[in-house]
């Protein structure tokens, strides 16, 4: 049996297991949660690293809880379709991080996405959200339409 093999299958696997996602660091939390939203696993980042009570602050409105985050990656995902993200800069003191992104698809960019985390106890349990939708192509630099 290697190290780890069977620790899995215990009736406390999964109060250990949680036990070690809620120990973590911030930079721990924000690096996982880069990584999978990156890998577009959705449904495993919000069970690993979005807290159920989270608050994100966005341009349309305060989101709540899991329910609210996954509304804003499916309006993200409406403006930005299969889009790939560039991570240019990222940030962690304590228990806050900054994320600074750009994406471009066909005839639509972002250049200033800026996002900011609270992460306590192993989970985001706020979050601010900022970019702008820009119309590129047929010399057409502008914002796109919300």
């Amino acid at each position: 049996m290697t190290a780890g093999e069977g620790a899995a299958a215990g009736p406390d696997a999964g109060r250990v297991a949680d036990e070690a996602l809620r120990a973590r660091s911030a930079r721990e939390v924000f690096d996982d949660h880069l990584r999978l939203a990156g890998e577009h696993r959705f449904a495993e980042d919000l069970a690993r690293n979005v807290s159920p009570s989270c608050v994100v602050l966005e341009r349309r409105g305060v989101f709540r809880g899991h329910a609210g985050v996954g509304e804003l990656a499916r309006l993200l995902e409406e403006e930005l379709p299969g889009a790939r993200y560039v991570y240019t800069n990222r940030l962690v003191e304590g228990r806050v991080a900054f994320l600074e992104w750009t994406a471009e698809i066909a005839g639509v960019r972002v250049r200033d996405g800026a996002d900011s985390f609270l992460i306590e106890q192993g989970w985001i349990v706020a979050q601010t959200v900022h970019y702008t939708l820009e119309r590129v192509g047929d010399g057409a630099d502008r914002p796109a339409a919300p």
